[in-house]
């Protein structure tokens, strides 16, 4: 696999992983005892950290890409697999 993919296959799920991980761990200002500013949704952030927001998500995206490659090099599930299609017809 060219270094290029990698970096295009990483940040795909760099990407996913910060949306996936935007609901965890944020707490609403009614949660932390602060007073909502006029006009503020219910459900805002009292404080978003995005620095460790995408610390996280760079973890997590890693994580999966290891073991996205493990799974091209050792072929674990292949193509042919995850053809449902070809098995119900047999």
């Amino acid at each position: 696999m060219r270094f290029t993919s990698i970096l295009a296959i990483y940040f795909l799920f760099f990407c996913a992983s910060a949306f996936v991980l935007l609901p965890f761990g944020v707490r609403t200002t009614e949660e932390v005892g602060g007073e909502c500013i006029p006009g503020q949704a219910d459900s805002a952030p009292h404080r978003f950290h995005v620095g460790r927001h995408l610390l996280k998500a760079a973890i997590l995206g890693a994580l999966l890409f290891a073991l996205y490659y493990a799974n091209w090099a050792y072929g674990w599930v292949t193509p042919d697999d995850l053809d449902i299609y070809s098995r119900i017809k047999s």
